[in-house]
């Protein structure tokens, strides 16, 4: 796993090692971005389920102002810290170190990101879990201009998403998985 493009071009991530994580691939990783290209720069970024910190260092290194990184796994958020020291990114970056529910309650009230980006074990129901805190929180964290995208099996059904208030503005799908691209329903703007 590399960093693809920006200012930390071609530098090698550290992955976490055993089957905890599932790192995104380049080729996805790269079509990601390709996609939010246009909307990095001096974004604020939040990266939940954050693995060894890859799609968050990318978006940094592609011009995000600033990245918050969540990941519960001691040995993932470690993974997170040295892949940011590398990478000289870590001064723009914040590794929280606990679940993603106390992750966004603690994140509660502090100014909205701009783009939030959630790669949850797959099949475990933790995206709709998280997209619901988010709403319950008055969405807090967002505002109209953000874009949640989820990370997820091809098979996840997102059509609770319209109840809870969001929007889907489009799915991109690969062989196994897909991505969701979210944003606040109007009459939640």
């Amino acid at each position: 796993m590399r960093v693809i493009a920006g200012k930390a071009r071609r530098l090698p991530l550290k992955t976490v090692p055993g089957q905890d994580t599932r790192p995104t691939t380049d080729r996805i990783k790269e079509t990601l971005f390709n996609i939010l290209q246009s909307d990095l720069q001096g974004v604020r970024f939040l990266d939940l389920f954050a693995g060894s910190g890859g799609i968050g260092i990318e978006a940094l290194s592609r011009g995000a102002e600033y990245a918050c990184f969540v990941e519960s796994a001691r040995a993932a958020a470690d993974c997170i810290r040295d892949n940011l020291a590398f990478t000289r990114l870590a001064g723009q970056a914040e590794v929280m170190q606990c679940d993603v529910l106390t992750a966004l309650a603690r994140l509660d009230g502090r100014e909205p990101f701009g783009i939030i980006f959630m790669d949850p074990p797959y099949k475990s129901a933790l995206e709709r879990t998280a997209l619901e805190r988010i709403a319950r929180q008055g969405f807090s964290l967002v505002d109209t201009d953000t874009r949640i995208i989820v990370e997820a099996d091809i098979r996840n059904d997102f059509s609770y998403a319209e109840a809870l208030g969001y929007e889907i503005l489009r799915e991109k799908e690969y062989k196994t998985n897909k991505h969701v691209f979210l944003r606040l329903a109007e009459e939640n703007r």
